[in-house]
């Protein structure tokens, strides 16, 4: 039975954010950033996927079109409660994130984007690993759906106190509070299918961008920021973590990028309502 880990912290400025996990993950990996952009005034909403902190039969059960629907859901929600929407998400998070961006432009105010993962090409990932670009064929055949690429260490996380906690939370069979101990291959090949649809709705991104990413990334390499600081039509700013790994909302450095975010949000927000700021 899936549990809901989705949280909601209500603000005091009229501004909301919208916070997505990542593939197999859990809200609270996003609940620490949450905690952050709530303590600088923001109404922050962290969104559970569909299908997540459950089995891993209940996340095949559903595919990226779902999991887009659920931040869909969560954002209408977000936003008749507030004057101004941000959105971020963390992995592929960001990439739910950006198409969010890019479909709601009239909402959007602005993006974080967290550890973006368009392809799993860290230095972590093993050779075989970096050709899931074949899964989605893969899953057509309809080869290969009971098999996954179990998580290895470093997990994503440099802090390696934190590391041993997510690991006996994963092998616990506690999916909620720190994820599937692995990436079904159908999942991933939902994942690319994704990544696939965000690139070419790339330039459609208007809203500003902040992008942060580890410099050291075990999972997603930094040329995946580049390709979001590349492409898109918005304003960046690019953010790189020198003390963390992938899991940069809980990593070493989480407060650090809680108080950039809420710097880069809250400027956005001043820029837009300069009689509040001026108050």
């Amino acid at each position: 039975m899936i549990q809901d880990h989705s949280f909601h912290f209500q603000g005091r400025t009229g501004c909301g954010v919208l916070l997505i996990h990542g593939l197999t993950g859990t809200p609270v990996e996003m609940r620490l950033l949450g905690k952050g952009l709530h303590a600088a005034g923001f109404t922050v909403t962290g969104v559970q996927l569909a299908g997540h902190c459950g089995s891993v039969d209940d996340l095949l059960a559903t595919d990226w079109r779902e999991w887009y629907a659920s931040v869909e859901r969560a954002a209408d929600t977000l936003y008749r409660d507030v004057d101004q929407l941000f959105v971020g998400g963390l992995s592929m998070g960001a990439l739910l994130a950006l198409k969010l961006a890019a479909d709601q432009s009239h909402r959007i105010a602005g993006v974080g984007v967290y550890g973006a993962t368009f392809r799993y090409d860290g230095w972590a990932i093993p050779r075989l690993a970096r050709l899931t670009f074949m899964l989605p064929l893969l899953k057509r055949l309809g080869i290969g759906r009971a098999r996954m690429f179990m998580e290895q260490p470093p997990y994503g996380v440099r802090d390696e106190g934190l590391r041993a906690r997510i690991s006996a939370a994963m092998q616990s069979g506690d999916s909620g509070a720190a994820g599937l101990p692995g990436n079904p291959w159908y999942s991933l090949a939902e994942l690319y299918g994704l990544s696939a649809a965000v690139r070419r709705q790339l330039p459609q991104v208007t809203a500003p961008c902040l992008i942060a990413h580890a410099c050291d990334d075990d999972i997603a390499s930094l040329a995946n920021a580049e390709l979001v600081q590349k492409c898109v039509a918005g304003r960046t700013e690019m953010l790189l973590l020198k003390n963390s790994y992938h899991m940069i909302t809980i990593d070493q450095e989480r407060r650090a990028l809680a108080k950039h975010s809420a710097r880069f949000f809250g400027a956005i927000r001043d820029a837009e309502n300069p009689i509040i700021a001026a108050a």
